[in-house]
């Protein structure tokens, strides 16, 4: 399993590297929407029971959506900002689960998940590659630390009732080798440590939250895996779940901090 998911992270690694930094930047803007919609399209199997016309429809949906920040110029940024108040929600909610999720707060929840995310990664790239690629690193950095600190060190449940493999070991772990990565960018690019540290940290703590709260709705719908896209990951949703909640807070940072 682990040699699954290792062959699949570098595979991934080298296309994002193509499309990053290879294929024009149009064709990497609907790279990026593409992965979105099939995001849409794995959480529509979270709304219960539903047929495909009813599938495609919410994907047809979120699309629109995801459409908005290229027709109004003043959207982008109040969508960031949604989706950040959301995040915040969804902390509250995770720390309240088992709770019952109806269907149409399923419709709304994944709409708060996939139109920010598509935003932030959109901005992020257009402000330049590095800026998406070190806010993927941020959560990838978190992630993988909290997956081998918790596999060698963990002992208390995180989040038991959502997620029972997370500790509390595993993300200490995961914020320790943020701030590693936090501090030698800073040093290679000449930003302040002071400044970089913490905003790393706040942007992988919350991207935390977004694992365990996609967790929270496949756990409602009964799925282990979002889809079988990425061998040894699981779906897209199951690859982005982090990135959805870290990356608007991310986007916002670069114009906060300039």
């Amino acid at each position: 399993m682990l040699k699954t998911r290792v062959l699949t992270s570098v595979v991934s690694l080298l296309l994002l590297g193509v499309i990053l930094f290879v294929i024009p930047p149009r064709a990497t803007e609907l790279v990026i929407a593409l992965l979105v919609l099939v995001g849409a399209w794995e959480w529509s199997g979270f709304l219960g029971g539903r047929s495909t016309a009813v599938r495609a429809l919410y994907v047809f949906l979120i699309a629109l959506l995801c459409a908005v920040p290229y027709l109004n110029a003043d959207a982008p940024m109040f969508i960031l900002q949604t989706g950040l108040v959301w995040w915040f929600v969804a902390f509250g909610w995770t720390l309240l689960f088992p709770t019952p999720i109806p269907a149409a707060v399923r419709w709304i929840c994944g709409a708060l998940v996939l139109v920010p995310l598509f935003t932030a990664l959109i901005m992020l790239f257009q402000d330049g590659p590095l800026y998406l690629l070190f806010a993927l690193l941020v959560v990838w950095v978190a992630d993988a630390g909290a997956y081998f600190a918790g596999k060698r060190f963990g002992r208390v449940k995180l989040a038991p009732s959502i997620s029972p493999g997370k500790t509390w070991e595993g993300v200490i772990g995961g914020l320790i080798l943020v701030i590693v990565l936090a501090f030698a960018v800073a040093q290679g690019a000449g930003a302040s440590v002071a400044v970089l540290v913490p905003f790393c940290l706040a942007v992988a703590g919350l991207s935390i939250i977004g694992d365990l709260t996609v967790s929270m709705f496949k756990r409602t719908a009964g799925v282990k895996d979002s889809g079988a896209l990425f061998p040894g990951h699981g779906g897209v949703l199951d690859r982005v779940d982090s990135v959805a909640a870290a990356a608007p807070l991310f986007a916002l940072g670069i114009g906060w901090l300039g």
